[in-house]
């Protein structure tokens, strides 16, 4: 069951994929699909992700991602591999990073990228 504060999420994602605005990176993928404990949800999982093909990395996005890591390291703040990979491929490719994880607001503190925010739903019958 969806947590009730997920919904707006869940539906701005569903609307960027109809726009055809998402990307993955490969990486992520991986990431995403390691976290699944039944075969069965993997391979459902797996198949909902084969239309996204993997966004192209280059030697360069991943020496910036680590470049980025390292920075932070030096200024006593910590990140993920795997975050520094997306907010330097948003850099780089000025893309926007649509993400719940509350660590891309602390990278935007010290990093200029884009974060995605959700845009204001409205729901049938309302004026919301």
């Amino acid at each position: 069951m969806l947590k009730p504060e997920l919904k707006d999420v869940v539906n701005e994602l569903k609307e960027l994929i109809g726009e055809r605005r998402v990307v993955l990176l490969g990486p992520i993928r991986q990431e995403v699909l390691s976290g699944v404990r039944k075969q069965e949800q993997f391979e459902a999982l797996k198949e909902h992700l084969k239309p996204f093909e993997d966004f192209p990395l280059t030697s360069e996005d991943y020496e910036y991602a680590a470049e980025l890591f390292n920075m932070f390291r030096s200024k006593g703040l910590q990140g993920s591999n795997a975050d520094f990979l997306i907010v330097a491929v948003s850099m780089k490719h000025d893309l926007s990073v649509f993400s719940t994880d509350k660590d891309f607001k602390l990278y935007m503190k010290h990093l200029k990228f884009h974060l995605h925010e959700i845009r204001k739903q409205s729901y049938p019958g309302t004026n919301v």
